[in-house]
């Protein structure tokens, strides 16, 4: 499939010189940086940048929220392409470590996220399935995935009259970490009923049913996992792996000799040096882990072993990533690239240094060193074709860029007017300014120092009567993106928070951003974040920003002057070509957490074969999952499951409502 492009906007302003710099660049296998001031549009140039180029593409964002961000934008762009979403799949992750000093040992402990994870595997097999592929990633990426030969040789291909043994085809699911589960069928499981199998993809909210004639595949079909009604007929079907690290029977069994190999050499240095308890320690741990992997084909920290168990790996050599999924002739966007490559670049030493005290320590094989992100060099060689984008480029993407393509707002916005206010009743004035804001059905953003005062700021704002919510790192992934939709739909009207609110993040509806204590110095209040932060406010036509401060830092003046004379200059753009600045007009985006999306029930419920509406049949199926859940305490779940009941039953009144109006319109007519 092609990629193409979904918009009802036009290239405008610097956009068409922009796009024509950046693929002709792209074209000649140079380095571009696209430099363009908040609100220039910078996502929607290099969407037109992707269908024309009509190559795949990993864009690369140091935020996970802001990768959410432009996840969904994308998708509005490219609806009929697959545009997929890779970030670590840990709400919370506490790395594996070992504390000499205080001889501590730290087990790694994570809680990870089912709905990511989906999208992770979803990526991989896009990858492996077509070209008009988007993956927008975080720095995730560069950490090792499994080799992607591996991944393909696991797939399972399936073809209307294959032959095939049942009980093999069940075994091969298995082997692709499947599990079996015959009474509730979730994602990654499959269930058998007599010569029918069906599983349900941990990468898709769908389930394939495989049935059987003997050892004949005589059928083939997509179905909804709820209702198991038929969304389409299949000639062909493919099955990727429930997991990126799949192992075959055959490499485990290759594998375990190397690894109990490695783990004697090192007990006989261990010995050598006179350190009895490390060689104990990694004997025990070694042995325990080969055992599970034997009768399991899985342990606790089995990537740790991973250079042993990736086929055709040699000591030292670079690990596979997601960026080894891709063809050879992918693009890599970089995007907030000031802060992205520094973070890229700062990601092999820390995860080396703590790998390396464990392997010291008896935790650890040596050979676990090679389970590692990327460093920067292999991160650089992986790169052929790149485009980076900043309003704020660093010294690193100019030197490396063949060219900067410069690009102005096309809507003829200003930067934000920027007043400097006394600290002395900062609060007070903040609330008086907050209320004007409000009144005229603004949103605004307030940025502060710590966590703590944003926590207890919107505490205090709250219990005066103003609608606010805060926003800072401790709050995972999912939820973020929600608070962010939840401002942009008028759910509330001020978000505090604390350096989550400056790269990239698109919210037109903001037209005041206030700055407390803009004077101390530090990374929170550098030339660079001032100016990111004040540009949130760039998106709208009466955007203004009030730095609170009692002295004028080197980064505020610098910030001050530049803003005066951009103005200046843009005010006088607009006035030769009789612009109005116009705010950005822009859809709120769907929200990405499972049970909201299940709430659009129409489609994504009562539909039934005969193409009217089973609704009878999935209320029962609704409140029998509400009474399990609230049986399992799973209150929240139970309340998300009822409202769904109460949204279907008006869904169902309005169909008999308008099928008995139109049948007074046919006897009328007759």
């Amino acid at each position: 499939m092609r990629f193409e492009l979904d918009s009802k906007f036009e290239p405008a302003g610097d956009q068409p010189q922009a796009i024509e710099k950046l693929i002709a660049g792209i074209q000649a296998g140079n380095p571009q940086t696209l430099q363009g001031i908040t609100g220039s549009g910078k996502t929607f140039t290099i969407a037109n940048v992707i269908q024309e180029l009509q190559r795949p593409v990993l864009l690369l964002s140091h935020n996970k929220t802001l990768a959410a961000q432009l996840f969904s934008e994308l998708k509005t762009f490219f609806p009929n392409n697959a545009v997929e979403f890779f970030i670590s799949y840990y709400d919370y992750y506490l790395p594996e470590s070992y504390l000499p000093q205080t001889d501590t040992y730290i087990a790694k402990d994570a809680s990870v996220n089912d709905e990511i994870e989906k999208h992770r595997l979803s990526a991989t097999s896009s990858l492996l399935a077509r070209r008009d592929v988007i993956i927008v990633a975080s720095v995730s990426c560069i950490y090792g995935l499994g080799a992607p030969d591996a991944y393909a040789e696991m797939t399972m291909k399936l073809k209307r009259g294959d032959i095939i043994n049942r009980e093999d085809f069940i075994k091969q699911l298995v082997d692709i970490q499947y599990e079996r589960n015959d009474l509730t069928l979730a994602r990654g499981c499959f269930s058998v009923l007599g010569d029918t199998i069906e599983v349900y993809p941990a990468y898709k909210d769908e389930c394939y049913r495989i049935e059987f004639w003997d050892d004949e595949i005589e059928r083939l079909t997509r179905r909804d996992p709820l209702t198991k009604n038929i969304r389409e007929e299949l000639d062909v079907m493919t099955v990727f792996p429930a997991k990126h690290f799949v192992l075959s029977s055959n490499q485990v069994d290759h594998s375990i000799p190397v690894i109990m190999k490695e783990m004697e050499q090192q007990v006989a240095q261990f010995e050598r040096e006179g350190k009895l308890i490390e060689a104990q320690r990694i004997y025990q741990r070694t042995n325990y882990d080969m055992e599970m992997l034997k009768e399991m084909g899985y342990c606790t920290g089995i990537e740790n072993y991973s250079m042993h168990l990736s086929p055709n790996r040699v000591p030292g050599s670079t690990p596979d990533t997601l960026m080894d999924f891709f063809p050879d002739d992918f693009i890599t966007i970089i995007d907030e690239s000031h802060v992205t490559v520094p973070q890229v670049r700062g990601m092999y030493n820390a995860d080396r240094s703590r790998k390396q005290t464990l392997v010291d320590f008896g935790f650890r094989l040596p050979s676990a060193l090679d389970n590692r992100p990327l460093n920067f060099g292999e991160f650089e060689g992986k790169t052929n074709d790149i485009i980076y984008v900043s309003a704020t480029p660093s010294d690193y993407e100019k030197e490396k860029s063949d060219i900067v393509v410069q690009e102005i707002r096309p809507t003829g916005l200003l930067d934000p007017a920027i007043e400097v206010r006394p600290l002395k009743g900062q609060i007070d004035d903040l609330i008086e300014e907050v209320r004007l804001a409000t009144g005229k059905g603004e949103r605004i953003l307030v940025t502060t120092l710590t966590k703590k005062t944003s926590e207890d700021l919107a505490d205090y704002l709250r219990e005066i009567g103003i609608r606010v919510k805060y926003l800072h790192s401790e709050i995972d992934s999912i939820e973020r993106v929600e608070i962010l939709r939840g401002l942009r739909a008028g759910e509330f009207d001020c978000l505090i928070g604390v350096n989550l609110l400056r790269e990239g993040l698109d919210l037109p509806e903001v037209a005041l951003v206030a700055i407390l204590d803009a004077d101390k110095t530090g990374f929170l209040r550098s030339e660079s974040a001032l100016f990111q932060t004040a540009g949130r406010a760039a998106r709208n036509a009466d955007g203004r920003v009030i730095f609170y401060a009692d002295r004028i830092t080197p980064a505020m003046k610098t910030v001050l002057d530049t803003t005066e004379r951009r103005r200046a200059k843009q005010i006088a753009h607009n006035e030769a070509h009789g612009i109005k600045p116009e705010t950005i007009k822009r859809a709120v985006q769907k929200t990405l957490k499972m049970y909201e999306e299940a709430e659009e029930m129409v489609e994504g419920i009562v539909a039934d074969e005969s193409g009217g509406y089973a609704v009878v049949e999935t209320l029962m199926q609704l409140e029998k999952e509400m009474e399990d859940a609230a049986l399992a305490m799973e209150f929240e779940r139970a309340a998300m499951i009822r409202d769904q009941i109460f949204k279907l039953k008006g869904e169902s009144e309005k169909i008999v409502k308008y099928k008995k109006q139109s049948h007074r319109k046919k006897k009328k007519k007759r």
